[in-house]
């Protein structure tokens, strides 16, 4: 589970480290969100492209990319992803794409996307994606902004 950084600080009582030694840096997050080094919780991601909804990947058909290992329904989606990554990646390393535009990192589920303008966005749950909702396109040049900076969060 990704924290924001307060609800990390205070869960692990690091809060008091950070306060008395203000110039150590936590962690940089890694660049993809993956739980156990799987990525978007093995959900096939070319499948939201081609079929429209999420797809659990296999361990048989998987490509690692940005750190991650990347799980797919069959060797062809997974051909596809390894060819053109970015093009089926979710923005925002997989992360919350709604948190990313408030300046910090959340995990994500894989039935709260949606595809906007060839892109897939992610979010924490369908509540968060219907407030990501409402302001989609200032949500997504929040996220630019914030993107990758918030790693360093």
């Amino acid at each position: 589970m990704t924290f924001t950084r307060r609800q990390f600080l205070t869960s692990t009582g690091l809060a008091v480290v950070a306060v008395a030694l203000p110039n150590v840096a936590l962690a940089q997050k890694p660049p993809v969100y993956a739980e156990r080094g799987i990525a978007v919780d093995g959900t096939d991601v070319v499948a939201y492209f081609k079929e429209a909804e999420p797809v659990a990947g296999s361990a048989n058909f998987t490509h690692q990319w940005q750190g991650a290992i990347w799980q797919f329904k069959s060797a062809e989606n997974r051909n596809d992803f390894r060819d053109n990554p970015t093009k089926y990646a979710p923005q925002y390393g997989g992360y919350c794409a709604y948190a990313v535009s408030q300046g910090y990192t959340a995990s994500t589920v894989p039935h709260a996307w949606k595809i906007v303008d060839g892109k897939l966005y992610l979010n924490y749950s369908r509540r968060i994606q219907r407030r990501w909702e409402l302001d989609i396109a200032g949500r997504i040049a929040a996220g630019d902004r914030n993107w990758p900076d918030v790693l360093d969060r």
